[in-house]
């Protein structure tokens, strides 16, 4: 089955009393395992996208199906409910909660949803990205590619059938996002989880299947090839 198909995406606003058009007739779909960029100028429309594909948000007009499911069709608490199950998240501002120690983040989504076993799968994945002696430690007293790989570990704690990037490395040194991208893609090959990410870096880009260009709210190419 696709595990994701926008169709005839819009997303509008008002702004001084007019419609703005955000996002116009966007549409593709996403195979299992795919990895997929949203490239384009600030003010493409491309967060906007990554929200409706992710189901944070609605679209005016048109619909997504994530891994079959209309979410249109869906209330929040569904949607919300379906995002704990089958989605995964990794935010340029890493969005970690500051009361909770690295070990307690990772292992949020799997108490949200009240699964046993979130500890032991964290200490696994803070091992996976390195920080296996860090568990411990509060968000302000790891550095922000620390913080990173915490939010990493915790996207993939619950074996997400799709994992949606926004600017993943966009708050890190080159060096640091490298290894963060490398570790991305190392987790999305073991798990087959399907990879859609949103960046302005053109190298990050290229390191996808697929990159999707927009502006002014279209889809302007679609290109398959790259490595991943």
């Amino acid at each position: 089955m696709t595990m994701l198909i926008a169709d005839d995406l819009q997303k509008s606003y008002r702004s001084g009393g007019r419609p703005l058009a955000a996002l116009q007739n966007v549409s593709f779909q996403v195979e299992p395992g795919e990895t997929v960029a949203i490239v384009g100028p600030s003010g493409s429309g491309k967060t906007t996208l990554l929200g409706l594909l992710a189901g944070l948000d609605r679209p005016t007009g048109g619909r997504v199906l994530l891994d079959g499911t209309d979410l249109g069709a869906l209330s929040e608490d569904d949607r919300a409910r379906l995002r704990r199950e089958k989605i995964g998240f990794v935010f340029q501002s890493f969005q970690l909660i500051p009361t909770l120690t690295a070990r307690e983040n990772v292992a949020v989504p799997l108490d949200l949803a009240g699964d046993g076993g979130g500890g032991a799968r964290a200490d696994e994945l803070l091992d996976r990205v390195g920080l296996g002696g860090r568990g411990h430690h509060y968000p302000t007293q790891l550095s922000g590619g620390e913080q990173q790989r915490v939010a990493l570990a915790r996207a993939f704690i619950h074996r997400p059938a799709i994992l949606f990037a926004d600017e993943p490395t966009g708050n890190l040194d080159a060096a640091t996002g490298a290894r963060i991208i490398e570790l991305m893609m190392e987790l999305n090959r073991e798990l087959g989880t399907t990879l859609v990410l949103v960046t302005h870096d053109l190298e990050l880009a290229g390191r996808m299947r697929r990159v999707i260009r927009l502006a002014d709210g279209a889809v302007v190419s679609d290109q398959r090839g790259g490595a991943s």
